[in-house]
């Protein structure tokens, strides 16, 4: 059974994407929800690259991948696409983004690069990443927390351009 979330997220991607990727991304959900992430993963990587894809597509590539979902774990490639959808603007990526920075998968360990994902999470409406913005800031310097803070703006002003 179809849940609300990827029945509008499938209407979505109808109108905004060509009717083939659609489709796949369609069958991708259809997969992912009957628990078969390797289809899932097919039909979702030959669409996922393309300017209009809904961002949910990369965030659950990400969780694919930093699970192992399918697939051999692979932090590097689960960080690619929390970027991918971080820099759409969607806010559980960031708060991913961040936890991958604050945990050293898939990247170098940052606790700088950790907290300004988490305040730009936190900026777009993700409670959680407020927690562990302010948990990881207890490991910081005061000028480690404002450099974070100016990089977080800079991030965001630059419309997700200018990110670290």
């Amino acid at each position: 059974m179809k849940t609300f979330r990827h029945s509008v997220l499938a209407a979505m991607l109808s109108l905004s994407a060509s009717t083939v990727a659609a489709q796949d991304a369609q069958k991708g959900w259809t997969a992912w929800e009957a628990g078969d992430f390797q289809s899932a993963l097919q039909e979702w990587l030959p669409i996922a690259n393309q300017k209009d894809v809904n961002v949910q597509i990369l965030l659950e590539l990400g969780h694919i991948y930093k699970d192992g979902k399918g697939v051999p774990k692979d932090y590097g490639e689960s960080v690619k696409w929390y970027r991918l959808a971080s820099i759409r603007g969607e806010a559980y990526a960031q708060y991913s983004l961040g936890f991958m920075y604050m945990q050293g998968w898939g990247v170098l360990q940052d606790n700088v690069q950790a907290h300004m994902w988490f305040n730009i999470a936190a900026a777009n409406g993700d409670v959680t990443s407020g927690n562990w913005r302010d948990e990881i800031s207890a490991k910081m310097t005061l000028e480690t927390i404002a450099n974070a803070q100016v990089m977080a703006s800079q991030c965001m002003n630059s419309g997700y351009k200018k990110c670290g």
